[in-house]
């Protein structure tokens, strides 16, 4: 009894540790997060007004895009809040009870779920937008009355979206990596999206003032949307995969290969690992010798846990061992 109640303290004071340094990965993301909302606000405004001033389809759609940029930045935003408020104890108004004798545990993973629910409405998001942006290429293209060549400002334009969206992908991929973020992760990937396009759109605006191509501001304008829809779909397809409980199986592969390395494991019979945000959680059924002792496989359990912990940062391995025997 006694080794049980020092397991359940070892593993509290573990998961709260593990706890503690994953929200504060969250509020640095979440201050990064802020830094694009600000960078965004401004190439969105300088965009749409040379666009304007300047008769540009394409700087216009570029300008859409940012926009989207804010618009993903502050949903992340909010889904990063969700995870981080660990002074709730119930989710969304409904209470886990029985979630109180494992500190929380189980609500705090669960809440994690809420920066990647956030992340599959950014993707919404972002397809949406592109939609938008490529009918108006596609309307401007087809009324050739309304076509006519940018004026040299929007060049100016596009030029310093281009240069602040590098500068803006370069510090998200950099605390994506650093804080091992799904959020920062997206936001990298919209924010590179964003520079390619912005320095498309400086070709485009570029290519129609040297050579008079008024047509070719429309075009442009559909290969942004098209690029858009690209990222969208993207972020779209690996949220909803980790909502719908989608784990690698290469990844889970290497699990096996880890755990079926103890020489007293004899068999791993099933094995599925979880996404809860950014945290892995593992569950494993190990064959055994059936005259292994009740008190050893207990250790067996705590060992493969904290191999899997050290090795793959896996904050939670649940292990059910079943005599060899009664695989047959």
């Amino acid at each position: 009894m006694k080794d049980v109640d020092a397991h359940r303290r070892r593993e509290q004071a573990e998961w709260q540790a593990r706890q503690r340094a994953e929200l504060a990965k969250l509020k640095g993301a979440q201050r990064h997060l802020s830094l694009n909302v600000v960078a965004y606000l401004a190439i969105s405004v300088i965009e749409f007004y040379l666009a304007i001033v300047g008769h540009s389809q394409t700087l216009r759609a570029d300008a859409l895009n940012n926009l989207s940029g804010i618009i993903s930045s502050v949903l992340l935003m909010i889904g990063i809040y969700i995870a981080r408020d660990i002074h709730d104890d119930d989710l969304m108004g409904q209470p886990l009870p029985e979630d109180l004798a494992n500190s929380g545990q189980r609500l705090q993973l669960t809440r994690f779920h809420y920066e990647t629910v956030f992340t599959l409405i950014t993707g919404i998001v972002m397809i949406a937008i592109a939609a938008s942006v490529i009918y108006s290429g596609i309307k401007s293209l087809l009324h050739t009355d309304t076509q006519e060549v940018p004026q040299p400002i929007t060049l100016v334009g596009a030029a310093i979206a281009t240069v602040i969206m590098l500068g803006v992908w370069w510090l998200n991929r950099r605390a994506g990596r650093e804080l091992q973020n799904a959020a920062l992760t997206a936001a990298a990937q919209d924010s590179l999206s964003d520079a390619v396009t912005s320095l498309g759109t400086m070709v485009a605006i570029g290519g129609a003032l040297l050579f008079k191509l008024s047509w070719l501001d429309g075009v442009a304008s559909i290969l942004v949307g098209i690029f858009i829809l690209s990222a969208g779909v993207k972020i779209f397809r690996e949220s909803s995969l980790n909502l719908a409980d989608y784990f690698d199986p290469q990844v889970e592969e290497e699990f096996r290969q880890a755990a079926a390395a103890f020489p007293a494991v004899k068999q791993v019979m099933e094995l599925k690992a979880h996404y809860n945000g950014n945290v892995v959680t593992l569950e494993l059924v190990i064959a055994v010798d059936p005259q292994m002792r009740v008190q050893d496989s207990y250790r067996l359990g705590e060992e493969i846990e904290a191999a899997m912990r050290l090795k793959f940062g896996i904050v939670d391995t649940d292990v059910v061992a079943i005599p060899a025997t009664s695989v047959e």
